[in-house]
């Protein structure tokens, strides 16, 4: 393992996790609040917005077409949006850093702008799989290049006239999902999106709160072009992907009792609570109030044995951001996990497959890959060097794993964690997780 210079996580064993915490705002509600505050009429506000590198890539690709976005008090972002026809042509490549969702949901708004535009990102982005989105695009008469390897970056033509399609995806994917529905508000007629299992439904919930006519249900989105979006008051809920890390680790770490306050629990994001649940874990849902268009509860997590399962395939798109940690969570249970479906797991910032493989191992847990998943043998984690390979959900969850190894864990390459979480390690340390940085 090659040990460059990079922001490195060393966590003891022997901690456990109490008191209340509230993780950061949502990651994918943040980037759909930006991108559609920023095409709507009027001023936007945003309560809660991330502020990580991921969603600022988002912003500042908008203000690099144009767009006014301002910090307000109390943490609140404004956008002054500039309708749908609005954006300028940006002066240079639009470099989104390492976000996917933002080149993959941006792609499919550019398609039906007047003007030319290049997208691309950082060493782990311009590896992701693109030719998903661009296949539904040229169907609805988008011109869009990208590599011969169907990776960034990706050109995409101004000035094409779009039109509706059907779209039934072969991958349930919620970023393909909103790609072509944001193609769609530029196309004529209809736009109807099919997918083969119900994704996060983020992208459809705030294009009704931003007014625009949109019908959905499981598994089936449609809208017709030619609409407008008015200006609204978004407020974003704690992410339940970053919940995920403390959830796992306040169930492996004995005498651990979490509050993890006012998380998001869209349906479609529940896959892991459901997951560890089946597994044995102790997680309450209390205070659920409706939020601004997105469910929200506080989450009440004890420390509870786990046992082994065979993951349903039919909750795997609702947790698939979440496995890195419910992966933990199978090497600290008696038994065998069975993960099947996950092949999507191959293509996120890293091939989580192969690196939680390896980092398990590594924990001397007996781990078996396989092409679309993984089986784990539960058993006593000891400490270890992992090399997360520059991926912030391994980064976050092997430091969790920390919490009940028999000796300290070293996590490298942990420098993009901020894309997802900025201070992770001081909320984490907060909470009793005893972790250095270095």
């Amino acid at each position: 393992m090659n040990h460059r210079a990079q922001t490195r996580f060393r966590v003891r064993p022997g901690s456990r996790l109490t008191g209340c915490v509230r993780v950061p705002g949502d990651k994918s509600i943040s980037h759909r609040a930006i991108m559609l505050g920023a095409i709507a009429e009027g001023k936007t506000t945003i309560k809660g917005f991330l502020r990580a590198q991921d969603c600022l890539a988002t912003a500042q690709a908008f203000k690099a077409m144009g767009v006014d976005i301002s910090d307000g008090e109390g943490g609140d972002v404004h956008v002054n949006g500039v309708g749908l026809q609005g954006l300028q042509a940006p002066r240079s490549a639009l470099d989104l850093g390492n976000s996917g969702t933002s080149m993959r949901l941006l792609a499919g708004l550019l398609c039906g702008q007047r003007f030319d535009a290049t997208l691309t990102g950082d060493a782990s982005l311009t590896r992701r799989p693109m030719r998903r989105i661009a296949e539904p695009l040229a169907r609805m008469g988008a011109s869009i290049q990208i590599s011969e390897h169907g990776t960034p970056p990706l050109r995409i033509e101004g000035g094409r006239k779009l039109r509706g399609v059907e779209y039934r995806m072969p991958v349930a994917s919620a970023q393909v999902k909103s790609c072509v529905l944001l193609a769609g508000l530029y196309a004529a007629g209809n736009t109807c999106v099919i997918e083969p299992a119900p994704t996060r439904d983020h992208t459809e919930r705030m294009l009704a709160k931003f007014g625009y006519p949109i019908e959905w249900r499981k598994g089936e989105a449609r809208l017709q072009g030619g609409g407008h979006l008015r200006a609204a008051t978004i407020e974003v809920p704690a992410d339940i992907s970053s919940a995920a890390f403390f959830m796992v680790g306040a169930t492996i770490a004995p005498g651990s009792e979490l509050i993890l306050e006012h998380v998001g629990i869209n349906p479609t994001r529940i896959g892991v609570i459901e997951i560890l649940r089946r597994m044995g874990a102790k997680i309450e849902l209390l205070n659920q109030p409706m939020g601004d268009g997105e469910p929200v509860a506080d989450l009440r997590v004890t420390h509870a044995p786990l046992r082994g399962i065979d993951i349903p395939a039919a909750l795997v798109p609702s947790a698939i951001d979440e496995f890195p940690a419910i992966l933990i969570a199978a090497a600290c249970a008696q038994g065998e996990t069975v993960l099947t479906g996950a092949e999507e797991l191959r293509v996120k910032e890293s091939d989580r497959i192969e690196v939680m493989t390896a980092g398990l191992q590594a924990c001397n847990i007996n781990v078996q890959s396989m092409p679309d998943g993984m089986i784990v043998h539960g058993g006593q984690l000891q400490g270890a060097n992992v090399d997360c390979r520059g991926d912030h959900r391994i980064a976050m969850a092997f430091s969790i794993a920390g919490l009940a190894a028999r000796g300290d864990i070293v996590v490298h390459d942990c420098d993009n964690v901020t894309t997802s979480f900025p201070g992770f390690s001081e909320l984490a340390a907060a909470a009793g997780l005893q972790i250095s940085v270095s």
